[in-house]
């Protein structure tokens, strides 16, 4: 078995410095500061400005994820960007990162899996990484769901927000890395989030834009229930595959969905609030970047140290869901 592994050798985040509190939705929709804390526990988050893009803060992100990992632009091999809001259909939004960054020798594609999405990409990394063909790989997460919500629609406006988190992955010795991880799709419940309009079924027309095809739709009680199971579920697969119990998790970062689904997940493993790295609270649900930020934030805050154990689970449109353990 080789020795070569998949380490997290650094992590970086950028956010919209513009926050949009609960009060100040109340004043557009019709909602409170009561009903969004109670069923999803977010108090404020961040919204691009309109002239703002995607790019510029997937960059932002991936320039501290290198400074953090004492990577140079040139030495990255590989960029993936996961998203479901790129900046155009084509070409895909990590080309021109590569650009940006200066990665003249890096391959870079985008990577659509919805909320899942930096855990897909990190499992995508991890396998050019570990066969010794590559050294370095950027992984980003980022969205401006902002971009694609429907702001009379109470349901999805007061949840999603923007942001990108990044980090370096670099091959390097066991037992550091990636030690399991696990993905998981169900296309038969395709519809419980979606976005009908702007592809090749309903490409874009006035027909579409008059019918609010554009806009992020959510069954969110039906995802709830799915969304608790699964996570758990793929928890506990990764766990056992590294030959570890919950009791050995020295910090479970989830994707930022809901704060019932981290709780009711939390519960299911037996982790403590103390054990569970969580940020809703401030940022939202950004989807695929809600992992690497929080990352990032850990990291930076202490709550990760060399030597620990991380684990990572997230859930997301498609249906799909994924989960990872690794040792910092």
């Amino acid at each position: 078995m080789s020795s070569v592994n998949a380490i997290i050798s650094g992590t970086g985040s950028a956010v919209p410095s513009r926050v949009v509190t609960n009060a100040d939705l109340e004043k557009i929709v019709d909602t409170s500061d009561e009903w969004i804390v109670t069923r999803t526990g977010i108090k404020e988050r961040r919204i691009a400005a309109e002239d703002e893009h995607l790019a510029p803060f997937c960059i932002e992100a991936c320039r501290q994820a290198l400074d953090a990992a004492g990577v140079k632009p040139e030495e990255i091999d590989l960029i993936i960007l996961a998203t479901v809001t790129p900046d155009m259909p084509l070409p895909a939004t990590a080309c021109t990162i590569q650009h940006e960054l200066g990665c003249h020798k890096a391959a870079a594609f985008d990577l659509s899996a919805g909320c899942s999405g930096f855990l897909y990409a990190q499992h995508v990394a991890k396998q050019f990484l570990v066969t010794g063909r590559m050294r370095h790989a950027l992984v980003i997460g980022a969205e401006l769901l902002s971009k694609y919500l429907d702001w009379e629609d109470r349901t999805t406006c007061v949840i999603f927000a923007d942001g990108a988190g990044a980090v370096v992955m670099s091959s390097g010795e066991q037992p550091q890395g990636v030690l399991a991880s696990a993905l998981h799709s169900d296309g038969s419940m395709a519809d419980f989030i979606q976005m009908p309009g702007g592809g090749a079924l309903h490409p874009p027309s006035p027909e579409t834009l008059k019918n609010r095809m554009h806009f992020i739709q959510m069954r969110g009680n039906e995802t709830f229930k799915i969304a608790v199971r699964s996570l758990s579920d793929v928890c506990r697969e990764v766990l056992d595959a590294a030959g570890l119990k919950t009791s050995d998790v020295d910090c479970f970062v989830p994707h930022q969905a809901n704060q019932r689904i981290i709780d009711a997940v939390a519960k299911r493993l037996k982790l403590s609030a103390d054990h569970c790295y969580v940020n809703i609270e401030r940022i939202g649900n950004t989807s695929a970047a809600s992992i690497p930020i929080a990352l990032d934030e850990a990291v930076r805050k202490g709550r990760i140290k060399s030597g620990d154990i991380v684990l990572m689970a997230a859930f997301g449109a498609g249906l799909t869901w994924g989960g990872s353990v690794v040792r910092w």
